[in-house]
């Protein structure tokens, strides 16, 4: 019965809001169609931006290098408590061993590529003129 509760809970999280009436569906556009294109009656429209679009590769690299870095940093803290908490278990010091040399190297590869990407790309801003 528990079980049951949790799954009906569970699929009305994702069902509900495609059950609420929205301003989108009310235009006669369920998907919002005409609100990207501009079509919509009501002045409202998506409007695309005006940024330069290697300023925009940039900033997308950055922020994918980020999270990655993140998670390498999140593999260097696993395999550390991991070492703290093996209690003298050689299997688990060695398994922690591994987290952290993977977390290193992962950092260590992460870093180079944002030290290439940022001088791939700044040296293409130079050589377009801006």
């Amino acid at each position: 019965m528990r079980k049951k509760i949790i799954s009906l809970f569970v699929i009305s999280l994702f069902l509900v809001p495609f059950l609420m009436a929205s301003p989108v569906g009310a235009s006669g556009d369920p998907f919002g169609l005409n609100f990207v294109n501009g079509t919509s009656g009501g002045g409202n429209s998506i409007a695309l931006g005006q940024k330069d679009p290697r300023t925009m590769i940039t900033e997308i690299i950055n922020v994918v290098l980020t999270i990655l870095g993140i998670v390498a940093v999140g593999i260097v803290l696993l395999g550390g408590f991991k070492w703290m908490t093996a209690g003298g278990n050689e299997d688990k010091v060695s398994e922690a061993k591994k987290l952290l040399g993977a977390g290193v190297i992962g950092l260590v590869i992460i870093l180079a590529a944002w030290g290439i990407a940022s001088f791939v790309l700044t040296e293409l801003m130079n050589a377009t003129g801006n």
